[in-house]
C-alpha cells in the first residue's frame, strides 16, 4: 500500500489519498492528528507533500507513519524551508523544516555517501526518538534569485549557510528502519531512484526555465 497524506485535490497517482477535508480524489478523510487508520506494518511508501508543518504534534504523527509503515518503506516529506521570511512569519505553520532536522529523527543518522555520522553530531541530547527514520537523500528548491546558472551548487550551499531566504523548500527520502540493517544496505538504498510528488516536476520544471533565462 501507498499512502499520500493530506493529498488535496492532486493525489498522487497510485497512491491511496488521506486528507482532512473531503476534495475531490481523496479516499480517506482523516485528521492525521487522530491518527491513521490502518494497522502496523501495512505501508511500503508514503508521501508527505506539504501537509506535516501543520499538524499539532510533528513526533505524533511520525511515530504514526512509523508504525503503519514496513520496514525498509520510503517516506517522502516536502515542505517549507525554515530559514526564509515568508515561511517562518506564516502563523499557519507548527513546525520547521532544515537540512539539520532529519538529526532528529534517528539516534543512529546517516549520511548518504558518507555514512554514520558520530553521535556527538548526529541529534540532540534528549531521549531516544521514538521512531527511526534514516536520511536517503535530501534535494533543496531555491528562490529567486537563486534559480541562476552564475551559482554553482557548492556556492548555493554554502550561502544557505549563512544567510536566509535562499532556499524556498526542502526534499526528504527517509528509510523506516525496524531491524538491524547494515551501513552498506544504507549506502545502496540511497543511490535507487524514488517516487516523488508530482508538483516536484513542476518545481524541476520552473527552475530549469528559470535557469535558462537567467
Amino acid at each position: 500500500m501507498k499512502l499520500d497524506l493530506g493529498c488535496g485535490e492532486r493525489k498522487q497517482r497510485g497512491f491511496f489519498g488521506l486528507d482532512i477535508s473531503p476534495l475531490e480524489g481523496v479516499d480517506i478523510v482523516v485528521d492525521m492528528n487522530e491518527g491513521l487508520p490502518f494497522p502496523d506494518d501495512s505501508a511500503e511508501y508514503v508521501i508527505a507533500s506539504r501537509s506535516l508543518p501543520f499538524v499539532r504534534d510533528l513526533f505524533a504523527v511520525l511515530s504514526e507513519i512509523h508504525r503503519v509503515c514496513m520496514h525498509k518503506a520510503v517516506v517522502c516529506i516536502l515542505a517549507p524551508y525554515a530559514h526564509s521570511y515568508h515561511h517562518s512569519s506564516n502563523p499557519h505553520l507548527r513546525h520547521q523544516f532544515d537540512e539539520h532536522t532529519p538529526r532528529y529523527w534517528t539516534s543512529a543518522f546517516f549520511q548518504p555517501q558518507l555514512g554514520p555520522v558520530s553521535p556527538e553530531v548526529s541529534h540532540y541530547a534528549g531521549p531516544k526518538p521514538p521512531f527511526d527514520f534514516r536520511l536517503l537523500r535530501m534535494e533543496h528548491f531555491y528562490l529567486p534569485p537563486y534559480r541562476s546558472p552564475i551559482f554553482e551548487q557548492e556556492e548555493l550551499e554554502i550561502l544557505q549557510q549563512l544567510q536566509l531566504n535562499v532556499v524556498d523548500e526542502i526534499m526528504y527520502h527517509l528509510l523506516v528502519v525496524k531491524e538491524d540493517i547494515a551501513t552498506e544496505e544504507l549506502d545502496r538504498l540511497s543511490r535507487m531512484a524514488y517516487e516523488e510528488p508530482a508538483c516536484v516536476q513542476e518545481l524541476r520544471m520552473r527552475d530549469r526555465r528559470d535557469m535558462e533565462e537567467g
